[in-house]
Order: C-alpha cells, then structure tokens, then sequence
C-alpha cells in the first residue's frame, strides 16, 4: 500500500504577556502548538499530521533561512488552523480597536506557508481564521468585528458556549459544497469568531453563507489546485453532536485528502 497522506497544519502561535512570572516555566517563552482536536480530525482521515513551525523575530532563525518551499515540496496538503484575530495591516487597514490589532508575525507566515503550497499546486483547507487568512492571500478584507460593522441577529461568537454556539447555513446551489452534500440546502454549524469575509479576494466564489444575516460561511478558489476555506471547526462538530442537524465534516476531510492522493500521483 502507498504510504497515507501527510499533511502539514499551520502552528498557532503563544507570545508570553508581561508579567510572566506567576506562570513561569514553558510559559516564558513563545510555543508553537497544535490543537489536539484538528489533529484528531485529519488522523481520523487516515493520514499523518505534521506542525509546520513558525519564524518570528525573536527567534533563532531568519525567515529567509526557513525554506517553506521544501515543506510545500515534501507534503501533501496544508491545513490552516484556526487561533488569533487577522491584523487588519495584513489586508490595508488598522485596528479599530486596539484588541482587534491581530497576529501579525502569524498572518506573514501563514501567507508565506499558503503562497508555498499554491504554487506547488498542493491542496489548502483552512478553518475558521484560515478561512479568513486565505481571503486575506488572495487580496481579499475583513470585518474587524462582526457586531459592529455588521450588525446581526446572528450571535457568531458567545464566549461562555465557545464550540456549543450553533446557527443555520445555507450551502448555495451548484457549489462545491452542495456536490459534496447532495440534497442538503440548510445545515447547523458552530461559531467562534467575531471577524468574517467581507470582500472576496482574487477568483474566490462563495459556497455557504449564515441564516438570516447572509454572512460569508465559506469560500473556494477557482483555481487549478484545490483551496477551500470554512468558517466553522469541523474538528469540534466530529467529537460531539450537539444538533441532529449539524454538518458532518467527513466529506469535506475526504475531498481533501483525495485531492492530496491525486496531487501526490
């Protein structure tokens, strides 16, 4: 048999906040991490996950040292994990709150990571900020915060439910999503975000937006490799189902690594 797929998850980044002695220890220092439950989602694929670490100033190496290139050329696809805030400099704009200022370091890695793995015509997935961070690539903006330049009835972001916070979507017709979920117009996903696609970014169409406020709910490229990214945390819907109604995210993982396979031949 031909070995599974590996597939390369963009880090989350911790920068240790002054004071840290309280904390002490690992703490100290900044950590890259992956967040066991994306993992679980790709292994559960069956394929092999591998954190690709970041570069930030205060590191060891030099960004130009750490070719993202080999990674692209050694891996088979590339999922883009959720975590911190777009910073609004990444698509032209400031804060307009200093608490919306963003992961800077993150969005130039993530950048870098997504542009490697395109133009190696390598499959990109991206979750929640990924969805956002693959928008923001292609040119594209976001709201900075969703309940003040987009007022809604939908709560996206309930901080006490986290990953129990649930809406209705609609997967538009003749999209890629609704190939992937024949029959299904409307569907539950969760929602842990405050931020959203505001303007597409270059050869991006639209496949799912929310119930009623039509908000952005996932995107996917036009382009010769497949690039798709979602709004929701299909990692934390695959643990739990806490609506019968709730989107399984299988046929998303599938499609995926399949396209990973066929790259790969």
């Amino acid at each position: 048999m031909s070995r599974p797929p590996l597939i390369g998850i963009s880090a989350r980044i911790y920068f240790p906040a002054a004071p840290v002695a309280d904390i002490g220890g690992v703490f100290t220092r900044t950590l890259h991490y992956l967040e066991q439950s994306v993992a679980h989602w790709i292994l559960g694929g069956r394929a092999l996950a591998v954190m690709i670490p970041a570069i930030e100033s205060q590191g060891m190496l030099a960004r130009s040292e750490m070719s993202l290139a080999e990674y692209a050329s050694q891996l088979d696809g590339l999922v883009l994990q959720g975590g911190n805030d777009i910073a609004p400099e990444s698509y032209g704009e400031t804060p307009l709150r200093p608490e919306w200022s963003g992961d800077r370091v993150r969005d130039r890695y993530e950048i870098d990571l997504f542009d490697a793995f395109v133009s190696a015509g390598k499959p990109v997935v991206g979750i929640c900020r990924g969805c956002q961070l693959i928008n923001v690539a292609l040119g594209g903006t976001l709201y900075q915060d969703i309940p003040s330049q987009r007022p809604s009835e939908v709560q996206h972001l309930h901080v006490q439910q986290y990953d129990r916070q649930f809406h209705d979507a609609e997967i538009l017709p003749g999209s890629g999503l609704a190939r992937l979920y024949p029959g299904v117009e409307r569907t539950t996903i969760n929602s842990i975000h405050h931020q959203a696609v505001k303007d597409l970014g270059r050869d991006l169409v639209v496949e799912a937006r929310s119930v009623p406020d039509g908000l952005v709910e996932a995107i996917r490229w036009r382009g010769p490799s497949l690039v798709f990214g979602m709004q929701w945390h299909p990692e934390f819907m695959a643990q739990d189902r806490h609506h019968p109604s709730q989107l399984d995210g299988r046929p998303i993982l599938e499609e995926f690594l399949a396209a990973c396979l066929r790259r790969r031949g």
